[in-house]
Parts: C-alpha cells; sequence; structure tokens
C-alpha cells in the first residue's frame, strides 16, 4: 500500500483523533489572572474572567461547549449544516487541519480550542492575534472526559461538566456489568478513496469497541510512525486475521470506503470465505459519530457499537 495515501487518509481525521505522542515545544505565555488551567499540551493558560467568544476547530469541541451551556462564535467548516444547530450561524473558521486565519481573526475570538499536537505550530499566531488556546485530543473516551473537564474549567461550568463526565461513566459502568456472551473479532477500517488503515485499539474508534465488548483483530498489526492510533492493511493481513465483522469509518463517506474497500478485496482468493463475508456482516459506521470525535454523544456511539456487537453475542 503507497504510504503516502495512508498518511493521508489519517490526515484527514478531524484534531480529535490525532495523537498527543510529540514532545510539546511551545509551552505558550503564562500570565496571572483569576484561575489557571492546563491543557494537554502541558500549557498554563490562565484567565481574568470566562472567555466569552470561543471559536473551536473539531467538532467534539463544538457539542462539548453547546453541552456546556456556552455558544460559539467560531466553528469548523463544513459542507453540512453544523452539527449543532444553534451553531449554524457562527463564522467558519477552517479546521484543525487548516485554519482560515482571516475569518477566525474576524470573529474575534478570546478563546480558541484546537487540537493537540496538531495545532501546537498555530499558537503563536492565534495568541498573536489576541485569543487564548487551549490545546486538546481525543483518543480514548477517557480523553474525551478529560476535554470536557479542561473546557468546563476553562467556562468555569465545572458543575455541568461533571454532569456530562458523570454520564459517561456510567454507560461504561453499565457495558461492563452486562458482558457479551461472544466476543467478536471486529476488523476497524479507516479509509479515504485509495487508501484504507486499520484503527488500533489505542485508537477512540478501538477504544470503543473495547468498551462495547468486541476484540480488535489489528491489536497486533504495526503502527504507524506518524499516526500510531492506526495501521497500514494487506489482504494478507486481513486474511490473516480472518475477522467476524468488518466495520467501515470515514471523515466524509463511509460508503464509499467500503465499496472502494469490498472491489480491492474480491481481486484476492479467500475473501470471499472470511466469517464476515460469508455472513454480510459489513457495516457502515456513522460519520458523526466514528468519523470525528462526538464529544458529549460519546454514550450513543458506546450504544451503537453495542447494538452491533449483541446482533452476535447475547448478554450472560
Amino acid at each position: 500500500m503507497n504510504k503516502k495515501a495512508c498518511a493521508f487518509a489519517v490526515f484527514l481525521l478531524l484534531a480529535g483523533c490525532q495523537g498527543a505522542s510529540s514532545e510539546t515545544e511551545n509551552k505558550g505565555p503564562s500570565k496571572e489572572g483569576a484561575y489557571s488551567v492546563t491543557d494537554f499540551a502541558e500549557r498554563t493558560v490562565s484567565f481574568e474572567h470566562p472567555p466569552e467568544r470561543i471559536a473551536v476547530l473539531g467538532n467534539g469541541e463544538l457539542d462539548i461547549v453547546y453541552a456546556l451551556g456556552k455558544e460559539v462564535v467560531g466553528r469548523p467548516t463544513s459542507a453540512e449544516p453544523a452539527i449543532v444547530a444553534e451553531a449554524e450561524e457562527a463564522a467558519q473558521v477552517g479546521s484543525s487541519h487548516e485554519i482560515d486565519m482571516e475569518r477566525l481573526t474576524f470573529a474575534n475570538p478570546d478563546l480558541v480550542l484546537g487540537s493537540f499536537p496538531m495545532n501546537e505550530k498555530d499558537v503563536p499566531a492565534i495568541e498573536g492575534m489576541g485569543a487564548d488556546v487551549l490545546l486538546t485530543s481525543a483518543n480514548s473516551v477517557s480523553e474525551i472526559e478529560q476535554q470536557i473537564e479542561l473546557i468546563g474549567q476553562a467556562l468555569q461550568e465545572q458543575e455541568e461538566a461533571e454532569k456530562q463526565i458523570a454520564t459517561i461513566k456510567e454507560k461504561k459502568q453499565e457495558l461492563s456489568a452486562n458482558p457479551l456472551h461472544k466476543k467478536d473479532k471486529v476488523l476497524l477500517v479507516y479509509g479515504a478513496p485509495g487508501s484504507n488503515l486499520a484503527a488500533l485499539p489505542n485508537s477512540l474508534a478501538g477504544d470503543i469497541l473495547d468498551i462495547a465488548g468486541g476484540e480488535n483483530v489489528a491489536a497486533s498489526f504495526e503502527q504507524l510512525d506518524d499516526f500510531p492510533q492506526y495501521a497500514a492493511l494487506s489482504p494478507e493481513r486481513i486474511m490473516e486475521a480472518n475477522p467476524d465483522r468488518i466495520l467501515f469509518m470515514a471523515h466524509g463517506d463511509p460508503a464509499n470506503v467500503q465499496d472502494g474497500f469490498i472491489k480491492e478485496m474480491e481481486q484476492h482468493a479467500g475473501w470471499s470465505q472470511l466469517p464476515a463475508v460469508k455472513e454480510g456482516k459489513l457495516e457502515l459506521l456513522p460519520a458523526d459519530l466514528f468519523g470525528t470525535n462526538p464529544g458529549t454523544n460519546i454514550t450513543e456511539a458506546l450504544d451503537y457499537m453495542r447494538a452491533l456487537l449483541e446482533e452476535d453475542g447475547a448478554e450472560q
């Protein structure tokens, strides 16, 4: 498989799915204020008062801000309606992958929520326009809980943040208390046209699968150097893994990913004999829950994954 294509595919993931694997180069200036928070890049940011004009570069952060009872002046650029209807009229300021600095400046935020480590390089430019920056990541359900806690601290909405976190923890406990009788062997495929990758257990999708009660057949696959939450896929690896179920996700259109993957695999002997193929267990995962950080809707993602797995494994 073309390594450049693999890298490009992972690059399309939203900020929430990026890893926190690099050393912080810019800790950012620390100013005295009424209260301070420390973000995922170990940068300490101080506030005189709760930010009122907030811009976000990812959908997960957008959801969290509104779940905490606040609103934004800037949201991720998208051809689709905003994931939060109330944010539809907010300025579209690009994404964590490519910030539209002109639009972001025009939105005049006093706080920008970005991705770690992707937006570390952008901190000086954003601070130069007079805004504070908080960087987070979402490679697991636990990290989403930490995101909510951090944003709640920054916005001084700790009580509501605690409620949201408690709801997520309750969902995890519910699933843990009701294990499946049978653990499906699952291959999680993330793709873009011309490239397919396997989501590893240390990715957000991999963590969702584990909590919901599935087994990730890619657990032993070699991770990509630049994107350690993913591994390159090959027909040989897939045949050897022998998955019971293959689940497709993408930032864009999962249906195109599935069609391209199947066309490629149909050229290889043994494909039709895989349990997932013989039993028709090739599924598309909703892009709003699995192609991006779902924010507080992570409970819906967990429920969705458990429902798929329950088709095969009755609870004990």
